[in-house]
């Protein structure tokens, strides 16, 4: 399944500072208190504190802009400077953001320990992803992908679309040279 960019509808952060758009979450309906996991993205257009997730695990993908500075209570910064830089922390820890010029978007992985683990990692070109997972997501971080699936199916991805696969597949990838992609795996605990 396709869930395309244009698709997602822009709703305000749990702390009311900010957009986001969320893009699949389990189980379907859970809302921000309930989800099993979650995909979303994030205009970030201030500085901030995030949101907090008790119990929850994050990772943070910069897409667009300048980036931002994550500085936890505890002194630990994470700084996402370029495109395709990669934060993960604790959703309960508290964080301020401080961006670095002006505003950005980030894609967002949230799991809930002890009902989900995610894995999330940077691909460029036409490498194929691992299917291995209960759910596999692949986020068009920028170019163009046209996929082939079993039986001939085939899908193209363009800036911000996301496919989602249920199960494992064979999966046959053509990027553009400019391609990335973000390849997400959410498996059950």
């Amino acid at each position: 399944m396709i869930i395309r960019a244009g698709s997602l509808v822009a709703t305000p952060w749990k702390n009311g500072g900010g957009v986001t758009r969320e893009i699949a979450a389990g189980p379907l309906g859970a809302s921000l208190d309930a989800f099993a996991w979650r995909l979303s993205m994030a205009d970030v257009a201030s500085d901030g504190a995030f949101s907090r997730f008790a119990g929850v695990d994050r990772v943070l993908v910069l897409l667009d802009g300048a980036g931002m500075r994550l500085e936890q209570a505890d002194g630990r910064v994470h700084t996402l400077d370029a495109p395709l830089a990669i934060a993960r922390f604790a959703g309960e820890t508290p964080i301020h953001a401080t961006l670095i010029n002006g505003p950005t978007r980030d894609f967002n992985v949230m799991v809930r320990r002890g009902r989900a683990r995610a894995t999330v990692d940077v691909r460029r070109a036409s490498c194929s992803p691992d299917a291995r997972h209960d759910l596999t997501f692949i986020f068009c971080v920028r170019g163009r992908i046209d996929i082939k699936a079993a039986g001939d199916t085939r899908h193209t991805l363009e800036t911000g679309d996301t496919l989602r696969l249920d199960r494992a597949a064979e999966l046959q990838f053509e990027a553009s040279d400019d391609a990335a992609w973000l390849h997400i795996g959410i498996d059950d605990l």
